[in-house]
């Protein structure tokens, strides 16, 4: 099997990390998985939620525990956010749009990562952050 890709966009917040636990918890409340009553911290210390995710995942931002720093160079499963060298590579003027992360992701000009990871940048409405484009692929 091959992982799956994804995508899926939250409301943006300054602090990165707050704005991907945000989006978790409103995943979470959304669907939780036959993991009922559990928050995220106590999904990802259960041995069950690691299987799960493992053989095929949810393909949403709970593939991931955590949000590491921009220029980390860890694998997965963790969410990273682009530099601005990654993002200016795609959207020369740093304040992608959802239109242009779509169009990004759907050519050459931005990748998914690999297995068990994901990445998010901060997408502009006018100019202004309004959203986090989270994407990924799945561990399985």
């Amino acid at each position: 099997m091959g992982g799956n890709a994804w995508t899926h966009t939250g409301p943006y917040q300054q602090d990165l990390a707050a704005a991907f636990r945000q989006a978790q918890d409103e995943q979470l409340a959304k669907d939780d998985h036959g993991f009922p009553g559990r928050t995220r911290e106590e999904l990802w210390r259960d041995p069950a939620w690691h299987e799960y995710i493992f053989t095929g995942g949810t393909g949403t931002v709970l593939d991931q525990p955590d949000l590491i720093e921009a220029t980390a160079t860890e694998d997965g499963p963790f969410m990273r956010p682009l530099t601005e060298d990654e993002v200016r590579a795609w959207a020369p003027d740093g304040r992608p749009t959802h239109a242009d992360w779509d169009a990004a992701l759907h050519s050459d000009r931005l990748d998914f990562p690999g297995r068990a990871q994901g990445r998010c940048t901060v997408l502009y409405t006018d100019g202004e952050p309004t959203h986090i484009g989270y994407w990924g692929v799945t561990a399985d």
